[in-house]
């Protein structure tokens, strides 16, 4: 029996909300490249991006440009629809994937086009753009075995 393929969860569904402190990130994605935020002062990565950096409080960041690579280091397969617009994009993967070159931080976001069978912690995978509209796009990733 095949095994059904991790979908897209719905695009309707989502709605980009910037801040200061996001929206570097949001802009690289519009760029199709990862980034992540660096203090400035003490080298720390922190993800998700905050007013201030956890280990020294300085609030100086650079946006670090990232391979794009990671591991999973945990996921949720979603196969039941809350909303009747979701009901199409089942089942997605939420997924927590850390960044090695970002010194281990991690990223909230999906696993896309794979057999739910085949996920797996600590599977290598990579980033790919979902473009939702211009200026919209979210990073998403796809297991390493997948890539083309």
């Amino acid at each position: 029996m095949n095994s059904p393929i991790a979908n897209r969860p719905p695009d309707q569904l989502f709605e980009l909300v910037t801040s200061i402190w996001t929206k570097p990130f949001w802009d690289a994605a519009a760029e199709h490249r990862l980034v992540a935020p660096r203090c400035s002062d003490c080298h720390t990565f922190r993800m998700p991006p905050s007013p201030f950096c956890p280990h020294c409080r300085s609030q100086q960041i650079d946006w670090m440009t990232l391979s794009g690579r990671g591991t999973l280091y945990s996921y949720s397969v979603v196969s039941t629809a809350i909303f009747p617009e979701m009901e199409a994009s089942l089942p997605y993967v939420t997924a927590v994937i850390t960044l090695p070159d970002a010194d281990g931080v991690r990223l909230i976001s999906n696993i896309v086009d794979v057999p739910i069978d085949q996920l797996a912690v600590d599977a290598p995978v990579f980033v790919v753009f979902d473009d939702l509209s211009p200026g919209t796009t979210i990073p998403r990733f796809k297991m390493e075995s997948e890539q083309t």
